[in-house]
């Protein structure tokens, strides 16, 4: 069989391994750097074909297990890291207790008989949020390869090892309901030269036609997402509002029905026109037939907290608390586990929040993003200058979140209350910035991994009211966020990378 004959190949090596890693050392730091970077410190990792456990180590898990077809392997990993555990096992008979948070199959795959089978044992040891982290190399390098073992360059290979490209690799994943977050490759020159190697890997390599030429390729990939029982889901509709008395009978009246409860919750931010008072008077309306709540943005003067403290702020620095604050009230009172906003100013129908709640409910998305850019706008629905920065900003975040962003600005976006928990944990990383409350919520979405789809809706003229946006002010809001985006989404990895390519062999 191919295992056995595998096994002992391995075994023979497993000595030598890591001297040829040491004459190799530029590839596994690469391999090394692509794992770290994808992989947070302090996670539960589990790596199939560990060898002698160095990339494992790398990632600094928790709770780091390694596994591999060879024994001998095993025992100079366990040699190596006895802080972490290794073990003797098969990747297409998985016997492991527990789930992992990320799990790596570097270079294993052309070592297996069954891939198909071996993903399908990746199922015992994934939870929902679980990554997997898997690299092959490039077929357009086998040629070249072979060579190198030839020339005694590369530790010699099994000689029917598999050629997989990444079309096959991501089929085979769909077929056993996984589905691919990303993929690319790295490495275009896998010596290092100075200068000409950090200058065709750092640069000459994120070239599209020299992409394909890179020697490592990668997929990270992650369970599919599986549809919700329906029953089970109870919807928290969170409606944001500073004087709007007119549309709050609208808000109520119009808002259907989803899951197997649906709540209402106003958030108030200090109005002065009535809007607290009618919001009073439509819970009284439909007591008994729908769920409606009130919180105050700003907490009454009488209850308990530092009256002297509010009494020093003006409107206008009530104001500034803005939207975003307003949703992570409504956010953390919602006892719903899917969270709506839904913008008081009735310019998105509240009739259309099913089209929001259906695809997370039946597990096509994690996070839906309401998209105004896409049917043709009512009237005077959205001012020029508006448009324009809608459409800039979109390019923008697309590109830092690397998923397709066409609106950042539209007020719907639904999400699983246990996902804005952990968006919520992690906020820190970006800062208290956004007083929208979009950013903080499609930055954390994006870092989490969150599959995020948008919903084209048609949005209407404001009929009662004014707008809250102000062109300029919030202008150089979104360009701070864009900043702040640029800086964690893109720089701090760039430079990691930098001060990787310019290291020194150790």
């Amino acid at each position: 069989m191919k295992k056995e004959k595998v096994a002992r190949h391995l075994d023979s090596l497993a000595e030598e391994r890591d001297n040829w890693k040491r004459k190799n050392w530029y590839y596994h730091s690469t391999l090394e750097e692509l794992c770290t970077s994808i992989i947070p410190e302090g996670k539960s990792v589990l790596e199939i074909g560990c060898g002698t456990g160095d990339l494992l180590a790398a990632t600094k898990p928790s709770r780091g297990v390694g596994i591999d077809l060879s024994q001998r392997m095993v025992e100079a990993a366990r040699r190596k890291y006895p802080q972490y555990t290794f073990m003797q096992g098969d990747a297409e008979q998985l016997s492991l207790s527990g789930k992992f948070d990320h799990v790596i199959m570097s270079d294993l795959l052309s070592y297996l008989e069954d891939v198909w089978l071996a993903f399908q044992e990746l199922r015992k040891v994934c939870h929902p949020e679980t990554r997997i982290v898997i690299t092959i190399y490039n077929f357009m390098w086998q040629p070249i390869m072979k060579m190198a073992e030839t020339l005694r360059l590369r530790m010699p290979q099994p000689s029917d090892e598999n050629w997989l490209s990444l079309a096959d690799v991501e089929n085979l994943l769909y077929l056993t309901d996984f589905q691919v977050e990303t993929s690319g490759s790295s490495l275009l020159l896998p010596k290092r030269v100075p200068f000409v190697s950090q200058w065709a890997n750092g640069y000459l390599s994120k070239f599209s036609l020299f992409q394909r030429l890179c020697l490592i390729q990668y997929v990270v990939a992650r369970p599919a997402v599986q549809p919700h029982d329906d029953k089970e889901l109870s919807c928290s509709v969170i409606i944001p509002c500073r004087n709007e008395v007119d549309n709050v009978e609208g808000c109520v009246e119009r808002t259907p029905d989803m899951g197997k409860h649906t709540e209402i919750i106003f958030v108030d931010g200090n109005s002065t026109d009535g809007t607290k008072e009618k919001i009073g008077e439509m819970i009284e309306k439909y007591k008994g037939a729908k769920d409606i709540k009130l919180i105050l943005q700003v907490p009454p003067l009488d209850d308990g907290i530092d009256n002297a403290a509010l009494q020093r702020h003006s409107p206008a620095e009530m104001l500034s608390l803005g939207k975003g604050d307003a949703v992570r009230k409504g956010f953390d009172a919602a006892s719903g586990n899917v969270l709506m906003i839904l913008d008081a100013d009735l310019t998105v129908p509240p009739e259309d929040l099913p089209k929001f709640y259906l695809p997370l409910a039946q597990g096509k998305a994690e996070f839906i993003n309401g998209s105004r850019l896409v049917y043709p706008l009512e009237g005077e629905a959205m001012r020029s200058a508006n448009l324009f920065g809608n459409k800039v900003f979109s390019l923008i975040f697309t590109w830092l979140l690397g998923q397709r962003i066409k609106d950042t600005l539209c007020g719907t976006k639904v999400l699983l209350k246990k996902d804005y928990e952990k968006i919520k944990m992690g906020r820190s990383y970006f800062g208290e910035f956004d007083p929208f409350g979009d950013f903080d919520l499609l930055f954390g979405a994006a870092r989490l991994g969150l599959k995020i789809v948008e919903v084209p809706v048609r949005y209407r003229r404001r009929t009662a009211g004014e707008s809250k946006v102000r062109v300029i002010k919030h202008g150089w809001l979104l360009a701070r966020m864009s900043l702040i985006g640029f800086h964690k989404f893109k720089l701090i990895g760039w430079m990691q990378k930098l001060k990787g390519l310019l290291g020194s062999k150790p």
